[in-house]
């Protein structure tokens, strides 16, 4: 395939979808992430797109949302890795609350076989995913479908969230900085993120390595607020990302990386292992930190510092 025609491919991609990562663009232009790379930044000098880490959107600094079947195939992989690795927070008799998105979906795909565990949530995919869970307790929020995402905003879903109080807030959204936290394209959609993320103890954002560095419109979640962010382990080959990362990690935030595999199927309930040298999030159920200070983290002499964790192959239950 001649660059032009490559270029154009990536350039309809991008338009159809609203933000498209590298590794997908490669995999359909079929060629590597390299000189994909390559003809994203031509594009973008003629003002056609926006780089963005890991990726590319459309022009003007804030990407539209892309709908539900576009957002289905961005970053599938990524988005499976994660859920797998977030369904190892969730402990058996847990009350949580789960946001709208596609990647929540997959978490609640995982989340069925939890036994004795009471979802909270505002998102119709979500409880679809868990509606033959025979032993999962599922309550919905009031408000007006948003077709979109189907999903439940408005003050009816607002005023259904007062007064909860759940262990943690699983939540995703359309870009994620250090500097202003997690965002979102629409004004409904943030309202009733904000007071899901209030009904909990903990905040746990999922977000695939194409939504950091990218800043959309409304804040839901400032970044002191967020407890852990789970990503996947695409983010460390990319410079800009990694150095998101730490500057997440310099506020407070505790960052899990969830190896990609192979597989696109919910997997068994599992809790992560740890791996590696680097600083590992405190498991699931420890006590949290202390109020949170932006500084270094601090690692062995000539050594850079230790991060955030990388997680290996996961560990069936018992």
């Amino acid at each position: 395939m001649f660059a032009a025609e490559r270029r154009q491919l990536i350039l309809e991609m991008v338009r159809a979808n609203g933000a498209v990562s590298l590794r997908e663009l490669a995999r359909v232009v079929q060629t590597s992430e390299v000189t994909v790379r390559r003809d994203v930044r031509a594009l973008e000098a003629e003002g056609l797109l926006d780089r963005r880490h890991g990726g590319a959107v459309l022009p003007g600094g804030f990407s539209r949302e892309p709908g539900y079947p576009q957002k289905t195939h961005l970053a599938a992989a990524e988005k499976s890795a994660i859920a797998d690795l977030a369904a190892g927070l969730v402990e058996e008799g847990d009350a949580v609350v789960v946001g709208a998105g596609t990647t929540t979906q997959e978490l609640a795909r995982r989340l069925a076989r939890v036994p004795g565990l009471t979802v909270v949530t505002n998102s119709l995919l979500v409880a679809q995913a868990l509606a033959h869970a025979n032993r999962v307790e599922v309550v919905m929020t009031g408000g007006t479908l948003r077709g979109s995402n189907y999903a439940l905003v408005g003050s009816g879903a607002e005023q259904s969230l007062h007064g909860l109080r759940v262990s943690k807030a699983f939540i995703s959204g359309s870009g994620l900085t250090a500097e202003r936290g997690l965002s979102t394209t629409n004004m409904l959609s943030a309202s009733v993120d904000r007071a899901l993320v209030q009904a909990a103890a903990e905040v746990i954002v999922l977000a695939d390595h194409t939504k950091l560095g990218s800043d959309t419109m409304f804040q839901t979640v400032p970044t002191d607020a967020i407890t852990r962010l789970v990503t996947d382990e695409h983010t460390a080959a990319e410079d800009p990302t990694a150095r998101e990362l730490d500057a997440l990690a310099d506020c407070g935030v505790q960052i899990s990386v969830a190896p990609l595999g192979s597989g696109s199927e919910p997997a068994p309930h599992q809790g992560p292992v740890p791996v590696g040298p680097r600083r590992i999030a405190p498991p699931p159920g420890a006590p949290l930190p202390g109020p949170r200070r932006p500084g270094p983290h601090a690692g062995p002499p000539g050594q850079p510092p230790a991060r955030y964790a990388e997680l290996g192959a996961p560990r069936v239950r018992p």
